[in-house]
């Protein structure tokens, strides 16, 4: 089997000869190049072939982000970001996920060579699926600034689900992502109306990024967007995000839920897990809960969206062509957790369709 053939694009000349030590040490890859900054880069990609980049922010001449954005539109391939663990490094990092790149690393700000030591299997994991990751082409007309502020006023205006009334209060939508999920989620969180369902989220993403990423959404969406906080009431019209590093679930107190954000060892390798959240989801919120797996690595949630779809939830899945890793939408199809197979761009309109057929349902029963 031949290996993954790597190129580490970061100025700084300790964390390229960091990142080449970690890839050649590994038995199934090799990097074949390190460049200081994104014009030698662009030489090394065009003469190298790699299948996959590992890419620095903050460099001379040119940052990660334009070289990001031009390369994925006449070049697309696979790329893994290197940030800074601060809050700019994490808004450039979603911009970064934003343009097409299939996954970030956080290095400290401080103390980089030991933090990259202990990233080692991260990091290596990382540029592993990024190496059999679906790739799309960015748009001609999308760029840095383009992406990272579209006005949500921009898309087509969502239909209401005014008639829903007490059911509204009642369902809930619950969406596990992993990598490629942080875009998979923008779409769909973005094309739901204002009187939406409430939607928990646990996406895999570490400490530091997950406000920013909520603020993110919220000025993109039509509903409300927040890091969800513990003990706090899941209110129609509104979108919780499992907290870097803290596991996501949901509980009944009285007629009402509420959110319950809690540490914990890591379920399935992950803290958030998915796994978690949809094993509340099946036991608290049942038949009235909506399940939503999207794209990710492995098999996180895949056992409790079958106990959901078990307790009467209706459950979605991401097809393969649109996912960016294929992973955790197999393994819940696999385990006969779904309802319906639907790609990326239909999953938003799909729900409203089937809570509408819901509210007849109940209408004609009443």
């Amino acid at each position: 089997m031949s290996k993954i053939t790597v190129v580490v694009v970061d100025d700084s000349a300790l964390v390229r000869s960091m990142l080449t030590e970690i890839i050649n040490r590994q038995p199934d890859m090799t990097c074949i190049g390190a460049a200081a900054d994104p014009l030698v880069a662009r030489e090394m990609i065009r003469n190298l072939n790699p299948d996959v980049i590992t890419l620095d922010v903050e460099m001379p001449r040119m940052d990660g982000i334009d070289f990001l954005s031009k390369l994925m539109r006449l070049r697309p391939m696979p790329v893994v970001m290197v940030s800074t663990l601060t809050e700019r490094g994490a808004d450039v990092t979603l911009k970064a996920l934003e343009l097409g790149a299939v996954d970030f690393v956080a290095k400290p700000k401080i103390g980089v060579a030991d933090g990259l030591r202990q990233l080692a299997d991260d990091i290596t994991d990382k540029i592993r699926i990024a190496a059999k990751a679906h790739i799309h082409r960015l748009p001609q007309a999308t760029t840095a600034s383009s992406t990272s502020g579209a006005p949500a006023a921009a898309r087509p205006a969502s239909p209401t689900l005014a008639s829903m009334g007490r059911l509204s209060t009642e369902k809930i939508i619950f969406i596990g992502a992993s990598t490629g999920g942080t875009e998979a989620t923008k779409e769909v969180l973005t094309a739901l109306p204002p009187d939406a369902p409430a939607v928990v989220i646990t996406q895999h993403m570490p400490p530091g990024f997950t406000r920013n990423y909520a603020a993110r959404l919220d000025g993109l969406c039509k509903i409300r967007v927040q890091e969800a906080r513990d003990g706090e009431r899941i209110l129609p019209g509104h979108a919780y995000i499992a907290p870097g590093g803290m596991h996501l679930s949901v509980e009944k107190s009285g007629a009402n839920y509420i959110a319950r954000v809690q540490d914990g060892d890591p379920v399935n390798r992950h803290k958030p897990s998915v796994e978690v959240l949809f094993q509340s989801a099946a036991r608290v919120v049942g038949p009235n809960a909506i399940g939503i797996m999207l794209t990710g690595m492995g098999a996180d949630g895949a056992k409790a969206m079958k106990l959901m779809r078990d307790a009467g939830a209706y459950c979605v899945a991401q097809d393969e062509a649109s996912c960016v890793v294929f992973g955790m939408p197999r393994e819940a199809i696999a385990a006969g957790a779904i309802n319906e197979v639907l790609p990326l761009t239909k999953i938003a309109g799909h729900l409203i369709e089937h809570l509408r057929a819901t509210v007849g349902q109940a209408l004609s029963r009443v």
